[in-house]
């Protein structure tokens, strides 16, 4: 939100379903944001949701993985939302999935290893992990919402020591309120190798490359 707030533009609406990163959002951009700008905390599952809005450029910035913490299943139909919501120019971000199948690679099975391991914590935490889905997915779905598909890039993913450090210790969080402490320290400990392995790589390595982002510009 930073670079948006560093754009020329009239107004900008930011969309969470996360408090707590609607807070981060806020004091990140407190110092430039505008009486119009505005940031909203809602589900996109609520039809109310800026209802008859409509705006030049629609950034959805891995967005349709984040869309299963907060409403399961609604992926299919975000698009036809976010349609709706485009005037001229929208741009989608996303993962392409990297835990649904074992790779070959060293450094795509630590890959995999970090995120079935972090996807196991929050669901034994009760959470919802993101659900992500393949770029050739999303064209297909994005045009049959109406979107005419500009352009879809892949850029490969260097994953650092800052990602594999997020993901343990974000699970750590999580197994400090499972009841079973038994079962909450063989995960931790399980947590803390994946950790030694991933950065030892990272170190020899100079990053974990494995899978990719993309980017479709549409309209």
């Amino acid at each position: 939100m930073r670079w948006v707030s560093g754009l020329t533009t009239e107004r900008w609406v930011a969309v969470t379903g996360a408090t707590g990163h609607a807070v981060q959002v806020r004091d990140t951009v407190d110092p430039v944001r505008r009486p119009r700008d505005r940031i909203v905390v809602a589900n996109w599952a609520d039809p109310a949701l800026l209802h008859g809005e409509r705006f030049d450029t629609v950034l959805a910035d891995y967005l349709i993985g984040a869309v299963e913490g907060f409403a399961p299943y609604f992926q299919g139909e975000m698009f036809a939302r976010l349609r709706a919501l485009t005037g001229r120019r929208f741009y989608l971000v996303g993962l392409e999935p990297y835990v649904t199948h074992e790779p070959d690679s060293e450094a795509g099975r630590l890959a995999w290893e970090i995120g079935r391991y972090r996807d196991a914590c929050l669901l034994l935490a009760g959470e919802r992990p993101y659900r992500e889905y393949p770029m050739d997915w999303v064209v297909v779905r994005m045009a049959q919402a109406g979107f005419r598909i500009l352009d879809a890039q892949r850029f490969p993913i260097r994953y650092k020591a800052r990602f594999v450090n997020s993901q343990i210790d974000m699970c750590a969080q999580r197994l400090a309120k499972l009841e079973d402490r038994s079962l909450a320290a063989a995960l931790a400990a399980q947590g803390e190798a994946i950790r030694a392995r991933a950065l030892a790589y990272e170190t020899r390595e100079g990053g974990i490359r494995h899978g990719f982002d993309y980017v479709i510009a549409a309209d």
